[in-house]
């Protein structure tokens, strides 16, 4: 017999490793319909997958995975169900989903896989083959982010709903003795015309359960969508006008404790010392509590600085006391920081430093040094706060070795593990409500504001306990959107063609990992068709806290791209919308939005001066983030004192398919306010290891009266076979640059730097 060498068995093992991997990945995809436990159901309620439960009471209710931030996504995703259950919107109620794997949100790491968009090529679909089956394998990583909740759920809802009415159908059928395929479904009824037979959902609640679960459903054609496509009213109106909808801070469990808190000002400063003795002594104190610096998840970097808290009685009695708490601050390393340094540190990066390629077409460097002419620029963004309408809060209570928490948080999963965590107990001993939050923007991503929660919880004697931010506190201690700086270069030939293209950004990379660095999201993946191409991005860290932000690195890459190609028009001699057509020229859908915004907006026509005799100017912009293109053109103005003012953006989506056009419309507005309100305003500087701004008085968003004209065109024709695009965050980036694009037409000064602001 011959001698199996160590080698020879490495190898061998390593093949049939290899080749079972093959064989997993190539096997189908598992359903997301089933879970793995059966869903709980209420008295008369019957689960007929793991999406969807049919009452007695005719109600249908959804399991929701998604947090319900003011983006309208309860709406949204109650449409898909009700469209293909051929329910009305009436009778779909929500129930918030557990932990099962099912629920994941793939579409956010899908999304985030380095493959630029319109690549339906084999190693796309082969990756995300194998990533999505990875992540049907690892519970507890549903989320809302990345404007991914529609285009996750798009065919697990549906198909959750066609499965149901099928069973509910097969129910009906059984019942009648008749065939299934005569019978119809409408408005949350079975119907069989030859018999002239009817039955209610929840009539056939209970039979439709015995069913078996369909092995293949055919989904509605567009064609045939009835709910899909039309403007519906949010399904959450009501409750946020009344005052029913419940918010973090409106959780009152019985017995509730209040907790407020001082953190240490200094970034991921910490507690030197304390005396409690003058606060404890005040009437409802009961307890004064120190807690450490706490790390950031994923998708940031640097922990939120260590801090005092006082439990009392009311919000009240734990603010006043929390004033008497004499504190002495460890400021630790970051006492000297400053934003302008790391602002400058960033561009004295980029002087060394080529920056790892993302996108690296053709040879640059020789195109640039053979042009007959170049440009080359450098851009600037600051570091920026969500400012979230409700500051950070949550409340725990943790009773006989087990939690109960009530948190507006955007990650389920990421909360209930940290939660678990911090009081060192199972997963699966922690019992999470996820409430409506008072606006999200990528902050709720973090646990921070949970683990201090916990903390305090545990030293509440089983009693549960509110921690409420101050507006200061959640200023200050934010995960913010880094800041970035990027240096631009262009060539052209002696016609003024554009020949080459390059850009290198420096700053965070947001502590995703290596492989999953979005930084360059915007930059590398533009749809404009340049002969050759570089586009890289230098990391560097500092110890401001950051994160994800409305639109992650589109918000910066955005304004920079945008700025730049608006720069390369001009020293080619074209007009802004002329020669971004030139670029697009091979993409359907980028041009069909560039000159429906160019028509809607007048571009190239004149533009009269405003009632006060100022004169305006027009600014364009377009860029796709998360699987939808948007357009825009700003008109603007400058004020006696030099300041901007924006009085009409002309807004185009296509997001493919439109689901709802009133939140397409909403979410467009949103977005662009938002990301108004930063391009002409938004800063967060840092001094002395301290952030300086605390709270709107000093980060003011855009007022009711400041805010622009907005109209919004949703271009279906291009995407109309096409699955919904994301429109939680394509709103925002074009804005910044389509903005600054008109400052110059309108001054000839070309302005580099965020906020925007005329010398």
């Amino acid at each position: 017999m011959p001698q199996l060498k160590r080698r020879h068995f490495v190898l061998g093992t390593l093949g049939a490793a290899g080749a079972l991997v093959v064989g997993w990945a190539a096997t189908p995809a598992a359903s997301r319909l089933v879970p793995g436990a059966p869903l709980p159901a209420g008295n008369g309620q019957v689960a007929l997958n793991g999406w969807v439960k049919v009452g007695s009471d005719d109600t249908v209710t959804l399991v929701m995975t998604q947090s319900e931030m003011g983006q309208g996504t309860h709406t949204g995703l109650a449409m898909l169900l009700a469209e293909e259950m051929d329910a009305s919107m009436s009778q779909v109620r929500l129930e918030q989903a557990g932990f099962d794997a099912i629920y994941n949100n793939q579409a956010v790491i899908l999304d985030a896989l380095p493959f630029k968009p319109g690549d339906e090529g084999f190693g796309k679909r082969a990756a995300h083959q194998v990533v999505g089956k990875l992540l049907r394998t690892i519970p507890g990583l549903s989320g809302t982010g990345g404007s991914s909740s529609v285009t996750d759920q798009w065919g697990p809802v549906r198909e959750a709903g066609a499965s149901a009415r099928l069973m509910l159908v097969g129910a009906a059928a059984a019942q009648w003795q008749v065939p299934a395929s005569e019978c119809r479904t409408e408005a949350g009824r079975v119907l069989h015309a030859a018999s002239n037979r009817s039955a209610r959902f929840g009539e056939l609640a209970a039979k439709a359960a015995q069913q078996p679960l369909p092995t293949a459903v055919k989904l509605k054609a567009p064609a045939d969508f009835r709910v899909i496509g039309q403007p519906q009213r949010r399904i959450d109106n009501a409750g946020k006008l009344n005052g029913t909808a419940i918010y973090g801070i409106d959780v009152l469990p019985p017995g509730l404790l209040y907790a407020s808190i001082a953190m240490c000002p200094t970034l991921a400063g910490r507690v030197a010392h304390f005396d409690a003795k003058a606060a404890e002594a005040l009437p409802g104190v009961r307890k004064v509590v120190a807690l450490e610096p706490v790390a950031a998840s994923l998708v940031g970097t640097g922990s939120t600085a260590g801090g005092v808290a006082v439990i009392a009685d009311t919000p009240y009695h734990a603010m006043r006391a929390l004033k008497k708490v004499d504190i002495t601050w460890d400021h630790g390393p970051a006492a000297s920081l400053s934003s302008a340094e790391i602002i400058d540190r960033l561009a004295r990066t980029l002087d060394a430093d080529a920056g790892n390629a993302r996108l690296d077409t053709g040879d640059v460097a020789a195109a640039l040094k053979s042009a007959a002419r170049t440009i080359e620029v450098e851009y600037r963004v600051p570091f920026l706060a969500h400012a979230t309408m409700e500051p950070m809060n949550c409340t725990v209570q943790f009773k006989d070795g087990a939690a109960t928490v009530w948190a507006p948080t955007q990650a389920p999963g990421f909360a209930r593990a940290a939660v678990a965590k911090t009081l060192g107990i199972d997963a699966e001993k922690v019992t999470l409500h996820v409430t409506y939050l008072g606006g999200g923007f990528g902050r709720r991503y973090f646990i921070d504001f949970l683990v201090q929660a916990a903390q305090l919880a545990r030293e509440a004697g089983g009693a549960p306990v509110q921690l409420i931010w101050s507006r200061e506190e959640d200023m200050t201690h934010d995960f913010y959107r880094p800041a970035y700086v990027a240096r631009c270069r262009a060539g052209f030939d002696a016609a003024g063609a554009l020949v080459a293209w390059q850009t290198t950004s420096a700053g965070s990379s947001l502590g995703a990992p290596s492989f999953m660095d979005n930084s360059t999201d915007g930059a590398w993946n533009t749809a404009y068709d340049f002969p050759q191409a570089r586009v890289a991005h230098v990391p560097v860290e500092s110890a401001v806290t950051t994160g994800i932000w409305r639109s992650v690195a589109h918000s910066q890459n955005g304004f920079f791209v945008e700025s730049f190609i608006d720069e390369c028009a001009v020293a080619a001699g074209k007009d802004p919308v002329a020669f971004r057509a030139g670029l697009l020229a091979k993409d359907a859908r980028h041009l069909a939005v560039l000159k429906r915004v160019a028509e809607l907006s007048k571009w190239g026509e004149p533009l009269a001066d405003g009632p006060d005799g100022a004169k305006r100017a027009r600014g364009v912009a377009i860029h796709r983030a998360f699987g939808s293109i948007v357009a825009q053109v700003a008109e603007v103005s400058v004020t006696p004192e030099r300041q901007i003012r924006v009085h009409r953006v002309v807004c185009v989506i296509d997001c493919g398919l439109p689901v709802n056009p009133n939140l397409i419309r909403q979410q467009m507005e949103g977005g662009i306010v938002f990301g108004l309100s930063a391009a002409l305003r938004g800063e967060i500087t840092v001094a002395r290891g301290q952030v300086q701004q605390s709270n709107f008085h000093d980060y003011t968003p855009l007022r009711i009266d400041e805010c622009p004209v907005i109209e919004v065109d949703i271009l279906a024709g291009t995407g109309a076979e096409v699955p919904p695009g994301g429109v939680g965050e394509p709103g925002t980036p074009p804005i910044a640059p389509a903005v600054a694009n008109a400052v110059f037409a309108l001054t000839g000064q070309r302005l580099r730097s965020l906020p925007l602001r005329l010398a």
